[in-house]
């Protein structure tokens, strides 16, 4: 039976808007890979607009998974899909095709090509509310506080006002009798779950923020807002679904809390917001090969990405 050390997984990520998706079917094309979105949001069934998923016609000749996966009714967790992922890699590899992992969510990445070191925990409601009231009475800092006592490596990171992060902090440490800071040590002490190459795709600034700006009115074009009524008049959406940049701000304004014009201005800025937070995230790895996609000719990048996917995998099947 084959080990996780046994396969190799190809990773494109970037901020949203990069132009991942292009690029990686290109890529997919020449090299007869399967595709596994690496986005949190793509997983939910009926959110296709407003997470850019691929099209019926490109996923019929280019197989894609984790998509449309779930209800948008239904919580995801990281866990579930590093499990998923890890049962899909060797179905991929028995049809002598290369996973190939795309998307923005850098935890689900992480999960898969380095682990995940949190146990399964259920929701802790009662001590969740009652966290939630001392800080309504007493002020974030004082449950901030409370974290600094038990974690203060993580409390030193997340700011007071980061409540529901500061309060998970302390429901990990109630539930395990351990920090998260020591999971995320005894993750970072573990060797990769696979052998995989991670590519990343950047460009400057303003013109990232002009492709954000120029999608987000194609989306709108594209019927995003008859997307979020339909799901917001026929389904109880979860807290994660309901967190999506481009459906969170247009139910405001389906629930009269702004106008149309303010709610496409937010989902412009929560966009770009969203953008910087995963190049930073992404920053962090080491680990990656970055292109510059605005400084290079894309077909360059594909022909140089597919060179260093078969020197570093050595995969037969990947000749042609």
């Amino acid at each position: 039976m084959n080990s996780e050390k046994d396969f190799f997984l190809a990773v494109i990520l970037g901020p949203t808007a990069v132009g991942k998706t292009e690029l990686s079917l290109r890529i997919a094309d020449s090299l007869k890979a399967e595709i596994i979105s690496a986005d949190s949001m793509q997983v939910y069934r009926e959110m296709d607009i407003g997470t850019a998923k691929a099209g019926s016609s490109v996923r019929r000749e280019i197989p894609h998974h984790m998509l449309d996966i779930i209800s948008p009714e239904e919580e995801f967790s990281v866990a579930e899909y590093q499990k998923q992922v890890d049962k899909l890699i060797p179905e991929i590899y028995s049809r002598e095709h290369l996973p190939l992992m795309v998307g923005g969510t850098g935890l689900y990445i992480r999960a898969v090509t380095e682990g995940f070191m949190l146990p399964d925990m259920d929701k802790d409601k009662k001590l969740r509310e009652k966290l939630k009231q001392k800080a309504s009475q007493n002020g974030n800092k004082a449950v901030h506080q409370k974290l600094a006592e038990i974690d203060p490596e993580l409390a030193e990171k997340l700011h007071p006002n980061d409540l529901r992060r500061v309060i998970r902090g302390i429901e990990i440490y109630r539930q395990t009798g351990r920090t998260k800071t020591y999971f995320r040590k005894k993750q970072e002490d573990r060797p990769p779950r696979y052998k995989y190459i991670k590519f990343g795709l950047t460009r400057p600034r303003e013109e990232l923020y002009n492709r954000i700006n120029k999608r987000v009115d194609k989306m709108m074009e594209s019927g995003l807002e008859k997307e979020v009524r339909f799901l917001y008049e026929n389904y109880s959406l979860s807290k994660t679904a309901l967190q999506a940049v481009g459906y969170k701000e247009l139910i405001k304004y389906f629930t009269g809390d702004c106008d149309k014009e303010e709610a496409i201005r937010l989902i412009k800025r929560n966009t770009r917001h969203l953008a910087k937070k995963q190049l930073t995230w992404f920053k962090r790895d080491p680990d990656i090969i970055w292109f510059n996609v605005s400084q290079k000719d894309s077909s360059a990048i594909k022909d140089e990405i597919i060179e260093k996917i078969k020197k570093k995998s050595s995969l037969d099947f990947l000749e042609y």
